[in-house]
């Protein structure tokens, strides 16, 4: 009976192992960037592996604990087939020295009897060796199956480590680029709407008024001059007259 709930109960957790194997080894493997490449909204697909990642974890802690303890189980039961493999081999050898002690006395009842108790001793030990036997590659696979889990397990927080990271370079870079493009949407508008272009054209107008206030001050200043040089030409035209007058007097 023990033997086969050893059996039934190693045959379940082999077949358990091996999902929970496929499974740890299709995530551990998974393509982070290809799978963004493929999303529609990043962020969102991140979380949501986040969270998936992490239940899987969980539960893969939970399932591999689980077989290392069903591994431990069988080394026991293996240990224990060896032992009594030995004390029953111990049991045989002590059995056989008592039936020739009677042999050598002459007595052939008890030296039978105890030939027998060695033959059953010997079939218990054999019994107890094959089960050890028969175990021992189910061990080294179970204890493979465990390594591999384990290091499935390594790579799947490795890549939910990866996940967070990745999240968070995401996040910050939206972030980023929703600014980058504020401002870049308000330069925009700077543009169309240029303020300085008004002032240019204010600055033109002034500087057109300037002209004109330049043209006529201009003018008004040929105008004086004109009139001074007019009035120059008519004060010589006095002396020469009074001039002319003084040299008539005189003769």
């Amino acid at each position: 009976m023990l033997a086969i709930a050893r059996h039934l109960r190693k045959a379940s957790t082999m077949a358990e192992k091996q999902s929970i194997l496929g499974r740890v080894a299709q995530l551990a493997k998974a393509n982070i960037n290809a799978l963004l490449d493929r999303a529609e909204d990043p962020e969102k697909m991140l979380d949501q592996l986040v969270r998936d990642y992490t239940n899987n974890i969980a539960e893969a802690e939970r399932a591999i604990a689980e077989t290392i303890g069903n591994l431990r189980l069988a080394e026991k039961d293996y240990e224990e087939d060896r032992s009594q493999a030995e004390q029953w081999g111990s049991k045989a050898a002590a059995a056989s020295r008592r039936a020739d002690e009677y042999r050598a006395q002459g007595d052939a009842a008890n030296a039978d009897k105890f030939d027998s108790l060695a033959k059953e001793a010997l079939r218990r030990q054999l019994d107890h060796e094959r089960q050890a036997k028969d175990a021992e590659p189910m061990l080294a696979s179970q204890r493979q199956l465990v390594d591999q889990l384990k290091s499935g397990l390594d790579k799947m927080k490795a890549k939910l480590n990866e996940l967070k990271t990745k999240r968070s370079q995401l996040v910050s870079r939206q972030k980023l680029a929703e600014a980058q493009n504020k401002v870049h949407d308000a330069m925009g508008s700077i543009n169309i709407m240029d303020p300085t272009s008004e002032l240019n054209r204010f600055e033109e107008r002034v500087r057109r008024e300037e002209a004109r206030a330049l043209g006529r001050a201009e003018l008004e200043s040929d105008s004086l001059e004109s009139q001074f040089a007019e009035l120059e030409l008519n004060g010589d035209d006095a002396e020469v007259e009074a001039r002319l007058a003084a040299l008539k007097n005189k003769n």
